[in-house]
């Protein structure tokens, strides 16, 4: 080979070297600045999203999400709501700091507590769903997952629905309080109140299926490893002006749904609330329907985690975290698959 032919090719190698270099760090910045532009609050990002023209926005939202989500996992970005409490957590008890209090419409005023006893169900005889539900999850998982048990009729509750009232209306028979997390820590019994239908609200498959089931993941096998016992606040808003029902039936159908997630870490106390839209598609990332306390209870109508003092409440519930909670690093494959297997 010539040295005319040698210099051609070793300039080649270094021009594709230096091509590859400035490819790796523009995805690299391209990344960085996605990650940056989701983890701003979600109403400026649907600014951003409006003022923008889609080809911009896009792929921010694609790839600051996809990322986002592994950089959060690893505890690389976003930032979480912790205040330290000088009271040591309630392990073992159902409730945090107390049952949800009503302070007004949208929620309804015919509310009564169904206990469980792993877990607590506010029902409204007149939506006919639950309207809050709590639980908690410990740490260690004592039962294997086993058959799902068939749905059945509350019997002890008048109001609810049958299994069948669901069938061809467009909607899940929707868990509020979850039957993994149950089934795995307190067994079959606790597991079959799970599948009566006064733990049930309608969900669109596509959030039953998507963020709200992934969320439920996170609580009972990632979050639950890397903070311990988790406690649990999930229920729905249903507009008093709204007149959708399930189909053939007086079964309301709400229209957003949430939940409020706690963990207590020595005298660190977290929280987050995630707040989820019926309509939402599947796929959707939870972390981008975070919702302080505040607002959440503003909208919802309910005074949550009531029993704590003044001092820890106010700034722990006006704080908007950035993203889901860190989980340990070797967690992040399982996360990655979970994700995976909504989208």
């Amino acid at each position: 080979m010539s040295s005319r032919r040698r210099k051609a090719k070793r300039g080649s190698r270094r021009i594709s070297l230096l091509g590859g270099i400035a490819l790796l760090l523009f995805l690299a910045l391209f990344s960085a600045a996605s990650v940056w532009f989701v983890h701003h609050p979600r109403r400026w990002v649907e600014r951003m999203c409006l003022e923008y023209p889609s080809i911009v926005t896009a792929p921010l939202l694609s790839v600051g999400n996809a990322v986002g989500d592994i950089t959060d996992g690893l505890g690389w970005t976003g930032h979480d709501a912790i205040y330290e409490y000088d009271v040591e957590a309630p392990e073992g008890e159902v409730l945090f700091a107390g049952a949800p209090r009503r302070t007004g419409s949208p929620a309804p005023n015919d509310i009564v507590v169904l206990d469980r006893g792993e877990f607590k169900i506010g029902w409204s005889p007149k939506l006919r769903h639950p309207v809050w539900c709590a639980y908690h999850v410990a740490k260690e998982a004592k039962y294997p997952v086993g058959q799902r048990p068939n749905f059945s009729r509350d019997r002890s509750v008048p109001s609810a629905p049958a299994p069948s009232d669901y069938e061809h209306s467009g909607y899940d028979r929707g868990h509020m309080v979850p039957n993994f997390a149950i089934k795995t820590r307190y067994g079959d019994d606790d597991q079959r109140q799970t599948f009566m239908m006064s733990n049930i609200a309608p969900q669109r498959p596509a959030l039953n299926r998507g963020a709200w089931r992934d969320v439920e993941h996170r609580i009972a096998q990632l979050w639950t490893a890397r903070y311990g016992e988790i406690w649990v606040i999930v229920g729905c808003i249903s507009s008093p002006d709204s007149l959708e029902t399930v189909s053939g039936t007086d079964v309301d159908v709400p229209q957003q749904f949430y939940q409020v997630i706690v963990a207590q870490e020595g005298m660190d106390v977290r929280a987050l609330a995630i707040l989820l839209p019926q309509d939402v598609p599947y796929g959707a990332y939870a972390a981008r329907h975070l919702i302080s306390i505040d607002e959440l209870e503003k909208l919802s109508g309910f005074d949550f985690l009531p029993e704590l003092p003044e001092f820890i409440q106010s700034p722990l519930e006006s704080e908007l975290p950035s993203r889901l909670w860190p989980i340990r690093w070797q967690d992040i494959v399982d996360q990655v698959l979970s994700r995976m297997s909504n989208d």
